[in-house]
């Protein structure tokens, strides 16, 4: 990103942090009128919403821009910027190490939390009510509404509270911004997660294109269907008003024998319509304590949410499996399991490609949820013919080679003639050689044969 970006940002949350801090140092002089100083006496506050918020009328920069278009009040201003202190201005903070001096400790009515490394004061939901609301429990009570699942704080993945474990009060949890928005907010540019065990994908690319992908014309049009949706969504669900018959977002399940392009179709979709495309690691997800799985997941979906990603399930049936009857608590759980997943997957808006080798292992109520369902078939021989020949094609190959005989012989899938090109590569590197032999191919090939139990 451009440093003018990052300049726009900082200048925007420098003007936040200011009008934040004369806020927050308005809201202690009318809980405390001693503190106030000379100079702060010659401007009288009846309240806190007199201090004027800075105008993004014409600003911008993201902060700027989203405070714009969600129209956010004064109370919602507070909120985001309080999450942002100690990012950006964290001293801004340390009005709230006042001490009462009677009972020797800090303010109740303050919040706040400590943390590991952080020297400074972490606000809460608490640190919110007492800056907007002062003493006003009417006004506390509403700041509720900015906390539950319809606000724009929690629909766009703005912030949301750290909530509590136990029967601590709801205003007790931190004020925490999303890693996304954070991102956005300083350096402008979009947020690519990492793998990490709170974030348990890894982002997809690939250097191939569709000409490398070799599948039946049907199969490609039937994929053709997912980019179409793609482009065209808003057309669909906005101009032509079809919200309310049509479910938001595309679900589609791959499903064929190993090595048959479907990892590859999802990348080159992402690639085609400028989406990035996560691969859950399900070995992450996947827990054997109860309610765990659903929170691994719930983190996953809570990211994704309104983000222009793809998410790929592989070998989905590991998660998306039948259920069983329910015979004990094991099983009443894992059905439990299957049908959060069944609710998150329908309610996603984004896309979601399920990939597996079997379909049959698949829970049978996912099927009327999928928008398509693609098989992706062994390559058959003129199929083969082409992937060997794109697939060696850098390669120098003695004259000895017979890709026709080769591809009609033997029974491979892409995923197994890529495996065959490494070993190759590696086998002509070992004995001095720029060059493939039949040798080295037929060698390759037997060692493929081996792995699914076949012989040549």
């Amino acid at each position: 990103m451009s440093t003018s970006m990052v300049t726009l940002n900082a200048q925007t949350l420098q003007r936040e942090m200011d009008w934040l801090q004369k806020v927050i140092n308005i809201r202690i002089q009318l809980r405390f009128p001693t503190t106030r100083s000379e100079e702060d006496a010659l401007v009288e506050y009846q309240d806190v919403t007199q201090v004027p918020m800075p105008s993004v009328q014409q600003d911008p920069s993201v902060l700027g821009r989203i405070i714009k278009a969600l129209d956010f009040t004064f109370e919602e201003r507070v909120i985001l910027a309080l999450s942002l202190a100690p990012h950006v201005r964290p001293q801004v903070l340390d009005a709230f190490f006042l001490k009462d001096k009677i009972h020797e400790r800090y303010y109740t009515e303050f919040g706040g939390l400590k943390g590991r490394f952080h020297s400074g004061f972490l606000p809460t939901a608490e640190t919110a009510a007492f800056v907007i609301a002062g003493e006003d429990i009417e006004k506390r009570v509403r700041l509720i509404e900015l906390f539950k699942p319809e606000h724009p704080f929690y629909k766009n993945n703005i912030l949301k509270l750290n909530l509590n474990q136990g029967n601590e009060p709801l205003f007790s949890s931190g004020l925490h911004i999303s890693d996304e928005y954070l991102t956005m907010f300083t350096s402008g540019s979009s947020y690519k997660p990492d793998f990490s065990m709170s974030f348990p994908a890894k982002r997809l690319a690939t250097r191939l294109d569709w000409s490398d992908l070799v599948l039946d014309p049907y199969v490609l049009s039937e994929i053709s269907e997912i980019s179409a949706w793609i482009e065209h969504q808003k057309t669909i669900m906005d101009e032509w008003g079809l919200s309310k018959q049509l479910k938001r977002g595309y679900r589609s399940l791959f499903y064929g024998p190993p090595g048959t392009g479907k990892t590859l179709t999802a990348c080159l979709i992402g690639k085609q319509m400028g989406l990035d495309v996560y691969r859950i690691d399900l070995s992450q997800v996947v827990s054997k304590y109860i309610g765990e799985t659903e929170k691994n997941m719930a983190k996953i979906f809570d990211l994704a949410e309104n983000k222009n990603w793809v998410l790929f399930f592989d070998e989905a049936d590991a998660l998306f499996g039948k259920r069983t009857s329910a015979s004990d608590s094991k099983d009443r759980h894992a059905n439990q399991e299957v049908a959060y997943l069944l609710q998150r997957v329908e309610d996603f808006s984004g896309v979601i490609i399920l990939a597996t080798n079997l379909k049959a292992n698949m829970d049978i109520a996912f099927s009327r949820r999928f928008q398509t369902i693609i098989y992706f078939p062994a390559p058959n021989s003129s199929q083969r013919l082409q992937l060997w020949e794109n697939s060696f094609r850098g390669l120098e190959v003695d004259e000895d080679v017979d890709f026709p005989y080769i591809a009609d012989r033997h029974n491979l899938t892409g995923g197994s003639i890529i495996n065959v090109l490494r070993f190759c590569s590696l086998a002509a590197l070992r004995r001095g050689s720029k060059s493939v032999n039949s040798a080295d191919i037929e060698e390759g090939i037997k060692r493929e044969m081996q792995k699914a139990g076949k012989t040549v």
